[in-house]
């Protein structure tokens, strides 16, 4: 079954202008961007037949040339990642089995939430699309509710049903707990990890669905495929200790550096 993994990458981000340039450094003192980072970690999955960053701004086109990415131009009139990509795999003339948006502001994201994805999309006939989530210790739980305190904007969370079908997604923390944990005690929070995997069909629908309230409230793409009736798996991941966060805002770049050191990332 042949794989696709776009990595859309837009330089006009509201929240972050630029945010694909970023430089960020790693154990080594390796200065890369955030999207070569992103880049490098689309490469590292199995069973991918090819990786391309899609984007509609020249500069991200240049950078990611020079570090060896093959690059698809889009429109500037994409109002998401999913709408990238759906352009994107149209551009290239179809065909692929499964297309996987790999966000460019997860440089962390192990090799195997990918494959476990793809894997749990495969075993899944029904459903169009598959998303991976993690169950939050205490640390990384109390790190989203203080982004949240802060006024910050910081990871997504999402509940599912006894299915793994998905109940709802929020940039608020999901579901309420009532109470504090320690920071290596498990928890019923499960962060959102911002990686998707579409069967075609569903992909090239996408744009043409309305887009409903919620997904304007919250400004998650995935929400459209809830709120036009469709069913969404959440693919449970594991760890395996390495810590995982997405580059959300500036603030989030010197967490990002500890955790490559921490991890040994060049």
């Amino acid at each position: 079954m042949s794989v696709l993994i776009v990595i859309p990458a837009r330089y006009a981000s509201t929240r972050y202008p630029g945010k694909p340039l970023v430089p960020l450094t790693g154990a080594t003192g390796e200065k890369r961007s955030l999207a070569e980072r992103s880049w490098r970690a689309a490469c590292s999955v199995q069973g991918v037949d090819r990786v391309v960053v899609a984007t509609d701004d020249d500069r991200i086109k240049q950078a990611a040339e020079a570090f060896g990415a093959e690059v698809v131009m889009t429109s500037e009139s994409c109002a998401n990642g999913t709408e990238r990509c759906a352009e994107a795999h149209s551009a290239l003339g179809g065909g692929y089995e499964i297309v996987v948006n790999l966000q460019g502001d997860a440089p962390l994201t192990p090799h195997w939430f990918v494959e476990d994805l793809v894997a749990g999309l495969r075993a899944a006939p029904g459903m169009g699309l598959a998303t991976p989530v993690l169950r939050c210790n205490g640390e990384t739980l109390n790190s989203l509710l203080a982004d949240r305190k802060a006024g910050r904007v910081g990871g997504t969370t999402a509940v599912f049903a006894g299915d793994h079908s998905a109940l709802y997604f929020s940039k608020e923390v999901v579901p309420y707990c009532g109470r504090t944990f320690g920071d290596g005690e498990n928890t019923p929070v499960f962060h959102h990890v911002g990686v998707y995997a579409y069967r075609p069909d569903a992909l090239a629908a996408y744009p043409d669905w309305d887009t409903g309230p919620l997904e304007q409230l919250e400004g998650l793409e995935q929400l459209r495929f809830l709120e036009n009736g469709r069913k969404v798996l959440c693919v449970e991941v594991e760890a395996r200790g390495r810590e995982f966060w997405e580059l959300n805002n500036p603030e989030d770049v010197p967490r990002l550096e500890a955790m490559m050191k921490k991890m040994g990332h060049e």
